[in-house]
């Protein structure tokens, strides 16, 4: 047997030493790769369908893409709404009992007259139930005497007011076709015929009125007693009466309201006063004047001139047009003439000195708010309404001045005393009624 060269076998040792080495660089390299790729996931999702790629776009928040102004105006136009939906159904409510409100509206008005009498009564040692039944008894009686006086006196001159009446209509006559107008007898024939055909075309509607008149009467004596009695429990029981209103009112906005209902207590006071002081010197001035002047019930007018001094601007034109008609038609033009003088001098010094000394801050309505306030409570309550406009808006405009300075101020100023009815008030007339 031969043997194995010595060179072939090292060779063959050679090549299994690098055989070995390569497959230890390729355990090496391996491994390595099997570090650094990440695990597989447990699970394969199934292959989907290839989704078309799209650029997506940044878009804006919808409410910024409005402007500015325009959603103010929605935020505000929609509380508006509201509002306007909240004062429709108010009046609505409030037209339904016409008659109590007015005959409340009305009872406060006499209150604020009457109060300061009640609380010097009480400050002179008398108890509150006698100093309300005694100030409640002499002002009803009062109120009683100057309607009775007005009736007497009409009635009492009815007949000769008639004859001045029918003298007068011929004296215009005589003076409207002598006069500077060139107005014919015929024309004149004619507006007298117009008038009596006017007359006898409503005949019904007069008799209609005249049927419905018993209702009317009927709901006043309902009001006249429901004024009453509502007078005389604000009079005797008001702080109460407030105290428990407060209740109503939610507990965060109280102590504001508490505070906003004596100032605006005072404000009407101050009105109900001041209009009384200035009716007053108007229904003397003019009275005294158109008695010197000879006009016939002089004073029912000076009474009716009172009256309607309650109804801002509209009731002296009133008042002052009636005077001056029952001249033109009883004494003639002339005095008619010196009438209107009289009564448009009165006005002039009422509107420049009497309403703002005696009024004076107390109450603070611009002129445009008084006409559009006593046209809005003509319309709305005919002439109660009318009388009571200008008092509402007066309050109103204290209580809203007042609330907005008591939200500026400062908590600590806030909290620590008490308002209003919260505390006992050192007086009857600072306390509401």
């Amino acid at each position: 047997m031969s043997r194995v060269p010595g060179w072939l076998g090292k060779v063959g040792a050679g090549l299994s030493e690098m055989g070995e080495r390569l497959d230890e660089r390729r355990a090496e390299v391996a491994k390595e790769h099997t570090e650094a790729a990440p695990e597989p996931p447990a699970e394969h999702p199934e292959p989907r369908e290839p989704v078309p790629v799209t650029i997506a776009r940044d878009r804006p928040d919808p409410s910024l893409a409005v402007p500015w102004g325009v959603r103010v105006a929605a935020e505000a136009g929609w509380r508006l709404l509201i509002l306007a939906g909240t004062v429709w159904v108010l009046m609505r409510v409030i037209s339904a009992v016409q008659l109590v409100v007015l005959a409340f509206v009305a009872a406060l008005l006499i209150t604020a007259l009457l109060q300061p009498t009640v609380a010097r009564l009480i400050r002179y040692g008398f108890p509150r139930g006698v100093a309300t039944a005694l100030t409640a008894i002499l002002g009803f009686v009062v109120m009683g005497l100057i309607g009775w006086f007005v009736t007497w006196q009409v009635m009492a001159n009815i007949d000769n007011l008639s004859d001045q009446v029918q003298n007068g209509v011929d004296d215009l006559r005589n003076w409207l076709l002598k006069g500077p107008f060139h107005v014919t007898e015929k024309q004149i024939n004619q507006i007298a015929k117009n008038l009596r055909e006017a007359i006898g075309a409503n005949t019904d509607q007069i008799t209609s009125a005249g049927l419905e008149g018993v209702q009317v009467i009927v709901e006043a004596l309902t009001g006249i007693l429901l004024t009453v009695f509502s007078t005389l429990f604000l009079l005797y029981d008001g702080p109460r009466i407030w105290q428990w209103s407060l209740k109503l009112v939610p507990a965060a906005a109280r102590p504001a309201m508490a505070g906003a209902g004596p100032r605006a207590w005072r404000t009407l006071t101050a009105y109900v006063r001041g209009t009384v002081i200035v009716a007053l010197i108007d229904a003397v001035c003019i009275g005294v004047g158109i008695y010197f002047l000879g006009v016939p019930m002089a004073v029912p007018l000076a009474v009716f001139i009172f009256l309607f001094s309650f109804i801002p601007l509209v009731g002296a034109v009133a008042s002052g047009a009636l005077a001056v008609v029952v001249a033109l038609v009883t004494q003639g033009v002339f005095t008619a003439l010196m009438t209107l003088a009289v009564v448009l001098a009165v006005q002039q010094i009422e509107g420049h000195i009497l309403q703002p000394f005696i009024l004076g801050r107390a109450v603070r309505v611009h002129p445009l708010a008084v006409v559009l306030s006593v046209a809005a409570g003509g319309m709305v309550a005919g002439i109660g309404g009318a009388v009571v406009a200008v008092p509402l808006v007066a309050v109103l405009n204290t209580v809203v001045s007042y609330l907005k300075s008591y939200s500026q101020e400062p908590a600590s100023i806030q909290s620590p005393k008490p308002r209003g009815a919260t505390a006992v008030s050192s007086t009857p007339e600072d306390s509401a009624p």
